[in-house]
């Protein structure tokens, strides 16, 4: 939850500013996730859990993650003041 002292202060961002600070926040989400993914598939791969065939698939979804990260102004650009 959000504290109410940070919205003012957000307000007060240009929206250059606040984009940056989303896009960082997005860069930082994805590494974080892509990561858990990397060592869900690798307990996978160890037998820890039963392999349904989703190493694989998940360590795909971490690369897409990762890719968007990479370019974020691109991926995210058509959303862009459309919210």
């Amino acid at each position: 939850m959000l504290s109410h002292t940070l919205v003012p202060v957000w307000n007060t961002l240009s929206d250059i500013q606040q984009l940056e600070l989303a896009q960082a926040a997005l860069t930082t989400a994805i590494a974080a996730v892509s990561g858990q993914i990397e060592d869900l598939a690798q307990e996978i791969e160890s037998g820890t859990l039963p392999d349904r065939g989703g190493a694989e698939a998940l360590r795909l979804l971490a690369e897409l993650l990762r890719l968007s990260a990479d370019s974020p102004a691109s991926a995210f650009a058509p959303a862009i003041g459309h919210a």
